[in-house]
This record gives C-alpha cells, sequence and structure tokens, in this order.
C-alpha cells in the first residue's frame, strides 16, 4: 500500500519510489523460485493499470502487449469487469461454492453458449475445472479416454498446451510419452521445405499414413488436439483447408477432435473462435484466460455424447470461482455486443500490413504472421558473407539449369520465361491439363510450359518431348520451390536485444517461438488505432536501436526512403527519460 501511495506523490519522492522499486525486485529475486519467467525479462513492479497502460512503482509507463498472455481481452481494469466483479461482492453472495449452481454461474454458462461454433452449442456440456489451461487440457484428454476406451493423443510439433504432465506430453518438447507428434503446417519454416498449400497437403497426407498405415507405431487414438493459431510455438496460423482436412480425417475415423482455444478465444484472432475462420465444429473446445476476464477460469466444452465420465472423475477445490464467473460473463457479453473480434480482424490487418513494410526495411525480420492481435514478428539472423557466398554459387547453378530446361523443349514448346530469382511465373508439365494456376508450391504457380501453336500427336500431347523431359521438368520445378525456401537461421539474442529496447521505450511484448526469436504482440482488443500506432512506432524504434548497436548492423538494416528518419528517431527515444516515455503512454492511453 505504502508503494502506491508514494507514486501519487509529487516528483520530489520519484528517488524513494525507485528505492521501493529495486527493493521490491532484489526481494522478488531473492525469494521466488529458479522458475520464474516474465519476471525475468520484465524487470518492473506494476502498481496500477487502465486498458493497455500499466504505470510502475518507479513512476513509468508502458504500453502492455502481452496483457496476460492474452488474458486481458479488454485490457487492464475495463469498467465493464469492474462493476460485475463489485456486484457480486456487494450482494453478498459466497465466493466460493465447488461445483453448487449458482445464479451467477448460471449466468455466464447461458452467455459461453450464446457465443459457441454452430454446431456445438445446441448439444453441447460444460465442464469446471481448476483454474488453469493446463487443468482443462488435462480433463480433455480424460474426456475422450473415457469415451473411446483408448489412450493415445494425436498432437503436433510446436505445440503448447500446458504445463502439467498431460499437457507437457501434447506439447513441442515433450519426449518418452503416449503421444503421437505430427507436422504441424507453417510457410516460413515449413518441415518439408515447401510452405504454401503444398507443405499443408504434405502435412495432411502424413497425417493419414501415420493413421492408415498398420506399421506406422502409432494405435488408434482416444483423440487429436490441436491449437487453431500456435501461440507460444512462434504465432503460426494454421491453414483452413488443413483445419477443415483434420476434421475430416478425425470424423472419418472416429477420433474426437479437440480444439485448444485457451489463448485463441474471445475475439483475438479476428473470430470469436479461432475455429470458426475454418468452419469446423470440434468435438471438444478447451478454453480459459480470457474467459475469466482478467481472473483464473478454465472450462471445456464438449458434445453430450462424449459425456461418458463417472462423477468426480475430474474435479477441483476452485472450480467455483464466483468472481471470474461474473467477469467472464461480462467480457464474453461486451466482446459479442460491440463486435470486437470484427475490430479485431481489421486491425490486426492493417498492423500485419505495417509490420510487413518494416520486414522490408531490417533484414533481421524474416517473417511477419498472425491473424487478427495475435501477431508474430520473427527476428532471424542477418545474411552472413558466406550464406551470400552460396547463393552466388546457387545463382549460377540456377542459371545452368534454365539454360539446360530451354534446350529440353526443343520443338514441342517454349519454356515460359522462368524467373529464377523469385519464382516461376509460368511453368507446367508439357501435355498438363489442367491450366494456368493448376497449383501453387513456394513461389511456384504452374501455367503452359508448351505454346498455343505447338504440334501435338492425336492424343494431345506435344511431339518432342520425351517422357524423360517431362521428368526433368517436374523436378525443375520441385528444385526451383526447394531454392526458394531458405529460411535464415533464429536469432533468439537480438529478439532479447529487441524486447529490452521495448521496454525502454515504454512497450511490453513477449517473446516466443521455437528458439525464443519471435517478438509477439497480444494487445488488448479494445485499442485504438492511436495506440496500436504508437505500439509499431515503438517497436520499430527499437528494431532500428538494435540494427544500429549491432556489430553486423549494416547487414541488419536494407537502404530504405526514410531510414535516416528512422535513425534520428530511434537516437532520440535513447535520450527520453522515464517522464517523457510516461507522458507518451499518458497520451496513447487516453486516445482510446
Amino acid at each position: 500500500m505504502a508503494v502506491t501511495d508514494s507514486v501519487r506523490g509529487d516528483t520530489s519522492e520519484s528517488a524513494g519510489t525507485g528505492a521501493a522499486h529495486e527493493g521490491i525486485l532484489r526481494r522478488q529475486s531473492a525469494r521466488e523460485s529458479a522458475a520464474r519467467t516474465y519476471a525475468r525479462a520484465l524487470p518492473i513492479v506494476p502498481v496500477r493499470a487502465r486498458g493497455l497502460t500499466i504505470e510502475g512503482a518507479d513512476g513509468s509507463r508502458y504500453l502492455d502487449c502481452l496483457s496476460g498472455a492474452g488474458t486481458l481481452a479488454l485490457g487492464h481494469n475495463h469498467p465493464v469487469v469492474l462493476e460485475a466483479i463489485r456486484k457480486v461482492l456487494d450482494s453478498g453472495a459466497p465466493l466460493h461454492v465447488l461445483d453448487l449452481a449458482t445464479p451467477v454461474k448460471d449466468a455466464f454458462i447461458t452467455e459461453l453458449f450464446r457465443t459457441l461454433p454452430p454446431g456445438l452449442a445446441d448439444n453441447a456440456r460444460v465442464q469446471f475445472c481448476g483454474p488453469a489451461g493446463t487443468d482443462a487440457v488435462e480433463a480433455a484428454f480424460k474426456l475422450v479416454r473415457a469415451a473411446t476406451g483408448r489412450s493415445g493423443i494425436l498432437a503436433f510439433s510446436g505445440a503448447y498446451h500446458g504445463m502439467t504432465a498431460g499437457a507437457l506430453e501434447a506439447s513441442g518438447g515433450a519426449y518418452d510419452v503416449r503421444v503421437a507428434r505430427l507436422p504441424y503446417p507453417q510457410d516460413y519454416r515449413c518441415p518439408f521445405g515447401v510452405g504454401g498449400g503444398h507443405g499443408a497437403e504434405l502435412a495432411a497426407r502424413w497425417t493419414e499414413s501415420v493413421l492408415d498405415d498398420p506399421k506406422s507405431g502409432v494405435r488408434h487414438p482416444a483423440g487429436m488436439i490441436l491449437e487453431p493459431v500456435q501461440g507460444e510455438g512462434g504465432v503460426i496460423p494454421a491453414p483452413d483447408d488443413w483445419m477443415r482436412r483434420m476434421r475430416r480425417i478425425t470424423a472419418d475415423r472416429s477420433i474426437p477432435l479437440i480444439a485448444d482455444e485457451v489463448q485463441t478465444g474471445v475475439g483475438r484472432t479476428g473470430s470469436f473462435w479461432a475455429v470458426e475462420h475454418s468452419g469446423v465444429t470440434p468435438d471438444v473446445m478447451v478454453l480459459s484466460k480470457a474467459i475469466g476476464g482478467s481472473l483464473p477460469l478454465a472450462v471445456i466444452v464438449y458434445r453430450d455424447d462424449l459425456d461418458a465420465w463417472q462423477p468426480g472423475a475430474h474435479a477441483g477445490t476452485f472450480r467455483g470461482n464466483q468472481l471470474a464467473m461474473a467477469a467472464g460473463m461480462a467480457t464474453l457479453a461486451y466482446v459479442r455486443e460491440n463486435r470486437l473480434a470484427e475490430r479485431a480482424a481489421d486491425l490486426g490487418t492493417r498492423m500485419l500490413n505495417q509490420l510487413r513494410g518494416l520486414a522490408a526495411e531490417f533484414d533481421c525480420i524474416g517473417d511477419v504472421r498472425g491473424r487478427g492481435l495475435m501477431i508474430g514478428v520473427e527476428v532471424v539472423e542477418p545474411e552472413a558473407e558466406p550464406l551470400r557466398e552460396r547463393e552466388r554459387e546457387r545463382e549460377r547453378e540456377r542459371e545452368r539449369e534454365r539454360e539446360r530446361l530451354a534446350g529440353l523443349a526443343g520443338e514441342g514448346g517454349v519454356l515460359a520465361d522462368p524467373d529464377w530469382r523469385g519464382g516461376v511465373t509460368d511453368l507446367a508439365v508439357p501435355g498438363d491439363s489442367a491450366g494456368p494456376g493448376r497449383s501453387r508450391g513456394a513461389g511456384v504457380e504452374v501455367g503452359r510450359l508448351v505454346g498455343p501453336d505447338s504440334a501435338r500427336t492425336p492424343g494431345g500431347r506435344p511431339t518432342g518431348v520425351t517422357p524423360a523431359d517431362r521428368a526433368a521438368v517436374a523436378a525443375a520445378a520441385a528444385m526451383q520451390s526447394s531454392w526458394d525456401h531458405h529460411p535464415r537461421p533464429a536469432a533468439p539474442e537480438l529478439a532479447v536485444a529487441i524486447q529490452r529496447e521495448c521496454l525502454r521505450r515504454g512497450l511490453i511484448v513477449e517473446l516466443g517461438g521455437r528458439h525464443s526469436s519471435v517478438v509477439r504482440l497480444l494487445p488488448p482488443l479494445t485499442i485504438s488505432d492511436e495506440q496500436a500506432t504508437a505500439v509499431l512506432d515503438r517497436l520499430a524504434d527499437a528494431v532500428a536501436a538494435v540494427s544500429r548497436n549491432h556489430p553486423g548492423h549494416d547487414r541488419l538494416q536494407r537502404p530504405q526512403p526514410g531510414q535516416q528518419r528512422r535513425a534520428d528517431r530511434a537516437q532520440s527515444t535513447d535520450r527520453a527519460d522515464h517522464a517523457g516515455r510516461g507522458d507518451r503512454a499518458d497520451r496513447a492511453d487516453e486516445a482510446g
């Protein structure tokens, strides 16, 4: 209490508040376990917060794009949340009731079911779990195992489902478990080296093969769990077609599909639930974080025909958190009534476009991706001289291959001009009747190899082109796809430096991804356009500062118009004191 009061004092007390701030951090380091995480990268002591803004014990103010790891859909201390909590407190209602029915609980369930995807709400059951997403994941596993009589679980590389034993088994770093690991499709670091629709198709075929091959070593599983967007795995949205394919694969084989919407739910990705982008209705949904309106709450919602477990099969002392249910009901209703999911889709698209412009300016940004207000910026090593030399050698190899393919065309047709620098713009196997745009690889678009006036056999195939020629051209297309897909190594040290520079500028961001090299933005859904601009400006300044101060800065930044203006602004920010950052945070908060 004394710390909070001291922050409210005049500037003469700044030394005292700074000492209190440092003292609290020292005591945390001395008393708390070595397992603490966020506190290591974010040495701040929050004492007040509103919306997007946090104020620390030392008087510093920050724009919070961590939002409790996605928990704060409406930001800090939103009025509708505070009013819902006060109403319960003032009513004299019990705060702890285990799993007994209450008016608050009934209202929460009613609002939750109103938001569920079509096809699930009409025949759904809900189980209240211990107040963390990981316990809800455990409950989902118990449920499908009880319903199917099977034990195995299908999960995906890069997944994160929690920190308890069963949830960890299904997460990406687990070993020696009852979970079969499947490839999760992604463009930038595609496990098959191709990305795009072709990479997603290969991932789906791998899944089918594992399930249908009697010698795959994977027994018929109890369920499949997936994240519609992998958050901790690096902000990787699942392609909608792939999501629908997983739904068909599981439905055809009577495997319950579990959607982990702990972080993606409640409008975060631009629809109320992320599965709605693909039109998929899962059998089980795991929900937590934002559904509690900033307070601990976790549930699973599932088809009633799966409700096969016995009384007490999953329980928890704190599954009756009345304040969380009240705050959660208010949050769900506010997001729905104010169409905040649509707002997240629109603003998220604009933020992604601006960040891609930043990626064109800085060589240390390898990829920008996300959905709605769940955004990731992957930080990579700048292209070193040895890599440049290998690229020059590949360019020479491409030129030789181009000359060879031109010779292969012969009288059967003319090879449309392939742009070996960025992708084949018009390339197909001779005789392919699919026509232009038949399929896509990583930067490869299939069109026509032969000219319209080429001589053809009675069967319609071009003359002068042998089956061997056709195979060679197909191989060249595959080679082109491989050449185009060379992501640079992840740069976790640079990502840490960017996070540190963001904090110096009054911006809180999280790091994630396989190598902790993805800068993550999870702002509240209530963020205004002006606040979003402030967030992106501070992030851009942080990247510029790291680029300028890094030993290989000449490789981190590409020459761009306005580059000097960015550097000047970053240097100006470097000189800003705590009070200046606080003023900017105030202006950004007031703009919302």
